[in-house]
Order: structure tokens, then C-alpha cells, then sequence
């Protein structure tokens, strides 16, 4: 290995230790001097002795690093002991973290630089998350818990079981596919609903809206409406938080699509971002204008993680592949519009994904995104329906104004690109 690589993979090792040094020394930082195990320099120079000891390990074997890991580790658990006895503090996350910093710079020496550098920046990020993790864990129920974990059961040991290929006739019911997409929007969906535990409602109504549109924002505009017979002053306030709600809702069925098929992403981006702009710009004027801030109510959202709501999506999934197959196979594509109306009154991402499966394959992108559109606009309105139904007369009014606009300026976008660029 030349020099001027050796240099460079020590400097990585070093400023592995040192990373994680930083976290560690500011997370101690009212610790007296000398009072604590290991600061910023101890663990700079860890990470240096794990590249030390990985350029080494070509001429000494494996048996160096083993033993000088041995013996790093008897020097942080001496000291950790003495720091316990003084402080009564039995916490080995220092230890534990000395030793992968030291591992990780190993790493940096003999394998993919990358790698070891993307390794030491996660492992930093957890060491800083103590609190909120700390916090999420204790506002945890068991019921959470025990669906997260009967999930994981049934995607780990259940997934690998399942039959990779179609069973009916229209090729539309792939359980290990439909069992896949529907684990990754339960995971999508589960990290708007660990926002909303974390950050509680004292974040406001805005971000609330924010995180509430990546779990259902069908479910936050009905809570938001209900809170607003209870706070009458605040109904133009939770009229954009639940615009904002949508525009995330938006933004989730552009990434949905894309990612499953990117040749929609253009055609449907032509509409989908002006209509979020037109949501957020709304929003944000509301709030502009509104004489009181409101507080955000508890949304009641249901744990996208639960096993019910896995089946029932799942099924709705299956149940929307198989009619969409079926409507092309007898009718043509244009039945899916009638689908695609259907469905979004319910949901859109169950449209959304069956759609952009068949985009290029079956039908055209053209039909694919007018039929993603469609739901979209249903389920607008639908959500407008509800806020008439169950809030108050402004919070009603504000966000059908609000959806409105997002698609005249969807419309819009969409019959530009398209005149622009014709087919």
C-alpha cells in the first residue's frame, strides 16, 4: 500500500474516533475533569490505534487486533468501574462505543473507506438520539409493540415462504409482492405516525398536518374537523393544517409512483407540484391571517403497524390489482377510471401502486396518470365532504378552497406539459 493511501486511511480512522468523541464529550460535557472514562481525545485516538493496528495486521496476522481489543476493552471496563463507583452510573455505552470505534477503524485501514465513515456517522446519530429514543420508548404502548413485532415476524419468517408468482388468471395476486409493497408503505406510513408520538401536539397545528399526511391524512382532516367545534377560533388554523396534510399526501403518491415506475414521475409531477405549492401557499396564508394560534388536538391515528390494518390494506390492494386487471382484460383502460374514482374515495395508495405496476406494461403512462389523478382529486374531495360534514363552516370552507385551488393549478400544470409536450 503506498504512503499517501496509508495516510489517507489513518486520517479516516482518526476522524472516526474523533466524530464520535465529539457526541460523547458534549453528552458529558458538565463532567468534571478526569471524571469521566473517555472524552474527545481518547476516542480520536482509539480510531487512530484501530488504523494502526489494521495496517499492522498484514505483517502480524489477526492475532494483534484481537489482542489489543482484548486489552482496550479491560482499560475501558477499569475505567467505566471506577466512574460507576463514583457517579453510580452502570451505563456501558461508552465501552461498547470505544470498541466499535476501534473496529471501525480497523475497517477504515483494510477495507472500503465508505463504509467505515457511513458506520461511525450512524453510530453517532444513535449515541445523540438517547433522549428521543428514550422518550419514544416510554410513551410506547404494548399494543404498538406487539404489532411491530408480530409484523416483523410475519415479513421476516412468512415473506421468504410466500409464492413469487401470480395465482389467478389475470396475473394480478403475487402474495410475496403484494405482502412486500404493502410492508413498504406500512413503513412509510409508520414514520409520519413515530413523528406525530414524538413530538406530541405542542409542535403546533402545521407540523402536526406535516407528519399527519404521511400516516392518512384522511384520518387528520376529520380529527382536525371535529376539533374545530370545539375551538371555533382556531378553524382557519386547522383548515391549514390539514391542507398542509394534504400536500404531504400528495408528495407521498409522487414518491409512490416514481419509485415503482419513474417514467410517471414528469407527467405526474406537471400536476402534483402545483397542487402542493397551491396547498402549502394557502396554508401558509391562513395562517398568515389567522388572529389566534391554535394548538394541535390529539389526532387519532391508527398504528400503521398493527396487524388489521396490514390485512386490510393488503386486501385492498389485492382487491384493486385484481379489479384493475380484470376491467383491462374485459373492458379496456379506460375502466380503470371508473376504478381509480372508486378507490380513491377510500384510499389512493392502493390506486397508486396497482397503477404504476402496470404503467409501461399494460397501459400507457398517459392513461397511468390520469388514473392516479383521478383518485387524487376524489379523495379531495371526499376529505372536503367530511370537513362539511363533521367541522365547522369555516374550517369547511377554508380547505375546499384550499383543494380547489390545488386543482385548478393541477389542471393547469398537467394541460401545459401535455401542449408543450405532446405525446
Amino acid at each position: 500500500m503506498e504512503h499517501v493511501e496509508v495516510f489517507r486511511r489513518l486520517g479516516v480512522a482518526l476522524a472516526i474516533g474523533l466524530l464520535v468523541g465529539v457526541e460523547r464529550g458534549w453528552t458529558e460535557r458538565d463532567v468534571r475533569a478526569g471524571g469521566r472514562t473517555a472524552g474527545v481525545r481518547t476516542f480520536g485516538l482509539t480510531g487512530f490505534l484501530g488504523g494502526v493496528v489494521g495496517t499492522l495486521q498484514s505483517m502480524t496476522g489477526p492475532l494483534l487486533p484481537a489482542t489489543i481489543a482484548a486489552l482496550l476493552g479491560l482499560v475501558y471496563i477499569a475505567g467505566k468501574w471506577q466512574e460507576a463507583i463514583e457517579d453510580k452510573d452502570y451505563g456501558i455505552t461508552t465501552i461498547v462505543a470505544a470498541l466499535a470505534v476501534f473496529a471501525l477503524g480497523v475497517l477504515a485501514a483494510v477495507g472500503d473507506l465508505v463504509t467505515a465513515g457511513a458506520g461511525a456517522v450512524a453510530m453517532t446519530v444513535v449515541l445523540a438520539a438517547r433522549t428521543s429514543l428514550h422518550g419514544f420508548l416510554e410513551g410506547l404502548t404494548w399494543v404498538e409493540l406487539r404489532s411491530a413485532l408480530v409484523l416483523l415476524a410475519m415479513t421476516i419468517i412468512a415473506l421468504p415462504l410466500l409464492p413469487d408468482k401470480a395465482l389467478d388468471p389475470w396475473g394480478a395476486l403475487n402474495p410475496y409482492l403484494l405482502w412486500l409493497l404493502t410492508i413498504t408503505i406500512a413503513a412509510l406510513s409508520f414514520a409520519g405516525y413515530v413523528a406525530i408520538r414524538l413530538m406530541g401536539v405542542s409542535r403546533g397545528v402545521l407540523l402536526a398536518g406535516a407528519a399527519g399526511g404521511l400516516v392518512s391524512s384522511t384520518a387528520l382532516t376529520l380529527s382536525f374537523a371535529r376539533y374545530s367545534i370545539e375551538a371555533p377560533q382556531g378553524a382557519r388554523h386547522l383548515a391549514a393544517g390539514a391542507a398542509i396534510a394534504g400536500a404531504l399526501s400528495l408528495t407521498r403518491v409522487l414518491v409512490i409512483a416514481s419509485a415503482f415506475s419513474f417514467t410517471m414521475f414528469a407527467p405526474l409531477a406537471s400536476a402534483l407540484v402545483p397542487a402542493i405549492i397551491g396547498l402549502l401557499a394557502v396554508g401558509l396564508l391562513a395562517v398568515w391571517h389567522s388572529k389566534t394560534a391554535t394548538q394541535a388536538p390529539e389526532i387519532r391515528l391508527k398504528n400503521p403497524f398493527e396487524l388489521r390494518t396490514v390485512i386490510s390494506f393488503a386486501l385492498l390492494l389485492g382487491i384493486v390489482s385484481l379489479v384493475s386487471k380484470m376491467a383491462i382484460g374485459y373492458i379496456g383502460p379506460s375502466a380503470l377510471f371508473v376504478v381509480a374514482a372508486i378507490s380513491g374515495i377510500v384510499d389512493v395508495d392502493a390506486i397508486t401502486l396497482s397503477t404504476a405496476r402496470l404503467a409501461n406494461a399494460v397501459i400507457d403512462v398517459k392513461t397511468a396518470t390520469d388514473v392516479i389523478l383521478i383518485a387524487v382529486t376524489v379523495n379531495m374531495m371526499t376529505k372536503a365532504a367530511l370537513a362539511f360534514t363533521a367541522g365547522r363552516r369555516e374550517y369547511a370552507t377554508a380547505l375546499a378552497g384550499a383543494s380547489a385551488v390545488a386543482v385548478a393549478l393541477g389542471a393547469i400544470g398537467l394541460v401545459a406539459m401535455r401542449s408543450f409536450l405532446p405525446a
